[in-house]
């Protein structure tokens, strides 16, 4: 019967694989769909998203919450602003143009929203809820463990649904 260590330096055999599973799952998330199918990349539903959920924010906000240079945000917002995605409102320059999602904008990002939720659905296709479950709880608990930032799981049965 194999034994689960609970706590402790995990080996570098699965380490290796861990690693290895994100770095695929970052290159499919990352590649985004081709530009003739109407979908945004990953940088480009980021940035989107972002202003949908923060209407008015300035590139430099941006850069501030995704921890990127001003200019990588800047060249991102100009290609989004000549795609007819986003409007750049009048400011004061020293501080940013304050942005927003144009009609356009909102289609195309809740295309890609919904192209990506059917993405996820596939992966969980035949998953029952408690593995589902299970599978956030990880995820979670993972990305506490390497982002500080992230608030630690309040599960007090660490993941063990059968606790």
């Amino acid at each position: 019967m194999q034994q689960k260590r609970r706590s402790g330096a995990p080996d570098l055999a699965g380490v290796v694989e861990v690693y290895d599973e994100f770095v695929g799952l970052v290159r499919f998330l990352t590649a985004g769909e081709r530009s003739d199918d109407n979908s945004l990349s990953l940088a480009q539903h980021s940035l989107l998203g972002f202003i949908a959920r923060n209407p008015g924010c300035r590139a430099t906000d941006i850069s501030e919450v995704f921890g990127v240079n001003r200019s990588t945000v800047s060249r991102q917002v100009r290609h989004c602003v000549d795609e007819g995605w986003l409007s750049a409102d009048s400011g004061p320059t020293r501080l940013g143009h304050p942005l927003s999602l144009t009609d356009q904008g909102h289609g195309v990002l809740a295309v890609t929203v919904t192209r990506r939720y059917g993405e996820v659905a596939a992966g969980l296709a035949g998953w029952g809820q408690d593995e589902i479950d299970t599978f956030v709880h990880l995820l979670r608990r993972f990305r506490s463990g390497v982002d500080p930032s992230t608030p630690p799981s309040t599960d007090q049965n660490d993941g063990d649904f059968s606790a």
